[in-house]
């Protein structure tokens, strides 16, 4: 991967392109990465009433609780008006997998997972919140940490970024 940063008056603002011969999975997930970092956010309400911008990618978890959606954040929930599924969809290619019918998790925001339970996963995000992967989900999660495990690893054979 080469990075160019070019200064010139002609630009009045930021300006990024990803340049690639095709389409690829790499490209994806650059583009996809790059607008979690500047153009998403979701309206929030806090538990005092507040309203708030919220950056998906420092939300951990996005739960529903009867009729509501809830984004935990760090130690902060809210509300959103969003549907799960919805959310699944417009961030869940990159950032969110789905673990349960109720929840899909921030995968960057993962710390640990714990298999010691026979078929099915204890997963302990960043902020040790905890919860479960359903049985249906157990190998959708599995496959997609080993193709983050394998990206990961790859991108460190290189050499990294330059």
């Amino acid at each position: 991967m080469i990075i160019k940063t070019e200064l010139d008056k002609k630009y009045k603002e930021i300006e990024l392109h990803v340049c690639n011969e095709d389409v690829t999975d790499k490209v994806k997930e650059i583009v996809g990465e790059l607008h979690e970092i500047f153009d998403e956010s979701l309206q929030g309400v806090d538990e005092k009433g507040n309203r708030c911008q919220l950056r998906p990618a420092e939300i951990v978890s996005f739960y529903s609780e009867g009729q509501r959606v809830i984004a935990l954040g760090g130690r902060e929930k809210y509300i959103v008006q969003n549907k799960l599924y919805e959310l699944e969809e417009e961030f869940g290619k990159s950032l969110f997998i789905r673990i349960s019918k109720s929840e899909i998790v921030n995968v960057k925001k993962i710390k640990s997972l714990d298999m010691s339970i026979t078929g099915t996963i204890r997963v302990i995000m960043k902020n040790d919140y905890e919860t479960y992967v359903s049985r249906r989900n157990v190998a959708r999660i599995k496959e997609r940490l080993a193709k983050s495990t394998e990206r990961e690893a790859a991108a460190n054979m290189k050499g990294g970024r330059k």
